[in-house]
């Protein structure tokens, strides 16, 4: 794919920017730790929720969840759709009392909740495995769906990709701390919806797709538009609806859906002005 001047113009405006969010931020993000790692808890509900939406929101979500569907049809989205369960726990039950523990991180909340040298190595044990395993893990896959992109799109090696990306998002994180990430969330969210549906919009006006009506019509997509699997065929709704309901919502982890909330979630109901602010950012989320 080949970009012009203009676009190339527009990649490095949002780069410029996201540094200048960080340098904003960095005023007020070196005072303490609480500024830095918890932007000052003042933040509204409307940007926390945003904010927690982005950051779920990474490279290869578009590539997982046109992954489900195409296999499974959109019913194939049982396998996220399921984590509502625990979602609308963490809004009603958990997200005050996240935001009332007053802790700094949520790994913190351990040597609140237990005592001794107990509570001292699982809160030790768990920032190391999150910290160099899990998220490793998690940053891989992500990258890898960043290094796809740059390739196709842009035309530039994986390494170029993620020098790039990473110099310019651990440069804006560093100055501005929560606060800055948080902003930057709403701004990649807000560019992500545009262009999806641009994208979307000028997709369906391709001759070679002939609009919404036909899209739906074809014999390669009317089969697969059901929100429930079929019912009559165990080998389908077994695992594209039961197991996400019955297991998968409670036995998967990942931070921020498991039961209560946790990890990124957590963290930015942490940031957030009060109780009340937490909660309306936890439901808007979800």
């Amino acid at each position: 794919m080949i970009l012009s001047t203009l676009d190339w113009t527009i990649v490095g405006a949002y780069f410029a920017l996201s540094l200048a969010v960080g340098l904003w931020a960095s005023k007020q993000a070196g005072k303490d730790t609480k500024s830095f790692f918890l932007a000052g808890r003042n933040m509204p509900w409307w940007l926390l929720g945003v904010s927690m939406v982005a950051t779920t929101f990474s490279t290869d979500t578009p590539n997982l969840v046109t992954d489900l569907v195409r296999q499974n049809g959109v019913s194939g989205n049982w396998a996220w759709w399921a984590f509502l369960l625990t979602g609308m726990l963490t809004v009603f039950v958990y997200a005050n009392l996240w935001r009332r523990s007053g802790v700094l991180t949520d790994i913190e909340f351990y040597e609140l909740r237990y005592s001794g040298k107990a509570a001292a190595f699982l809160r030790g044990f768990r920032a190391l495995y999150l910290g160099l395993v899990f998220n490793v893990l998690v940053m891989g896959s992500v990258s890898l769906a960043a290094v796809k992109f740059g390739e196709i799109v842009l035309g530039i090696p994986g390494w170029l990709t993620l020098t790039i990306a990473g110099s310019i998002t651990l440069a804006y994180s560093m100055l501005g701390g929560l606060k800055a990430v948080i902003i930057t969330d709403f701004v990649q969210f807000t560019l992500a919806m545009i262009g999806s549906i641009w994208g979307m919009l000028y997709i369906l006006g391709l001759p070679e797709i002939g609009g919404l009506s036909n899209l739906i019509d074809h014999a390669n997509v009317s089969d697969k538009l059901a929100l429930i699997p079929d019912m009559s065929d165990p080998n389908i709704w077994v695992p594209v609806l039961l197991v996400p309901l019955a297991v998968q919502w409670w036995a998967s982890y990942y931070p921020g859906a498991e039961p209560g909330g946790g990890g990124y979630i957590a963290q930015r109901m942490f940031s957030a002005k009060d109780e009340s602010n937490a909660v309306g950012a936890t439901f808007l989320f979800n």
